[in-house]
């Protein structure tokens, strides 16, 4: 299981380039909560459960937080309010002593601190989930099953035809949608970039589940690729994190309040 250092370089690394990009609009405040929920966050559970059996007090109690807390969202259901108004106070104090820049001149607020807290929980068990139990974890086994291992894997032409479709699609309609022209709008391109995207995913995702849950006997839907888990889990502990990191974002009009 990956330990602090690995979760805090991830987060701070992740925040710093966000922090790059977005001219300062994910700030320092950003990165530390982002990175203290990264690495600290959902481990709590553990922390208590080692605590409760050293101490020799309270051992089921410790247990059972563990089982509780421990997990990418029921830490965010049980502790994601309580920790974003904290980590909204403290963000607070630390402005105001002069610890900890905001560039922005201003604290963050609980909603945006419920988004990091929820973004740095997912990136905890992104890691989490590829490299602790000797690669066992119940996330990883799934991913590789839906990939084919038996024998070499068929390749259906029915399968050639809709991965290809769809690839070209996304291609395509990429190149369409930021083609050159007169009148640009970077805001309008990039969100109907990231709709496209989404649909062809869902789309893609839609096609690999059916090959392998609807379809009896079961066939290898791109070959022997597990694209199905690839997607699934990319989409949930990497891309969803990072879409929350960027709306806990300032605001534009609030960043520029103080020259960079």
């Amino acid at each position: 299981m990956p330990g602090p250092g690995p979760h805090m370089m991830y987060a701070l690394g992740s925040g710093q380039a966000l922090m790059s990009v977005s001219n300062g609009r994910f700030g320092p405040h950003h990165c530390v909560t982002y990175a203290v929920n990264a690495f600290f966050g959902p481990d709590l559970g553990s922390f208590s459960e080692w605590l409760t059996s050293t101490l020799g007090l309270g051992h089921s109690f410790g247990s059972a937080v563990e089982t509780w807390v421990h997990h990418p969202f029921y830490f965010v259901l049980i502790l994601g309010f309580p920790l974003s108004v904290l980590y909204s106070w403290g963000s607070k104090i630390l402005l105001r002593k002069g610890f900890l820049d905001s560039i922005s001149g201003v604290p963050l607020t609980r909603s945006q601190c419920l988004m990091l807290v929820s973004a740095g929980s997912l990136s905890h068990f992104f890691l989490d989930h590829l490299f602790e139990e000797n690669g066992q974890s119940s996330m990883y086994k799934w991913i590789l099953s839906t990939g084919w291992w038996e024998s070499r894997a068929p390749v259906y032409p029915d399968a050639v035809v809709v991965i290809g479709f769809l690839c070209i699609c996304l291609i395509g309609s990429f190149i369409y949608i930021n083609r050159v022209k007169a009148l640009k709008s970077l805001r309008k391109q990039s969100h109907q970039s990231m709709r496209l995207t989404v649909i062809i995913a869902s789309l893609y995702c839609l096609w690999c589940a059916s090959q392998i849950y609807l379809v009896s006997p079961r066939r290898p839907p791109v070959g022997e690729e597990a694209d199905l888990g690839v997607l699934v889990f990319l989409g949930i502990y990497f891309f969803l994190p990072h879409c929350l990191c960027i709306m806990s974002m300032n605001s534009k009009d609030t960043a520029e309040q103080l020259p960079l």
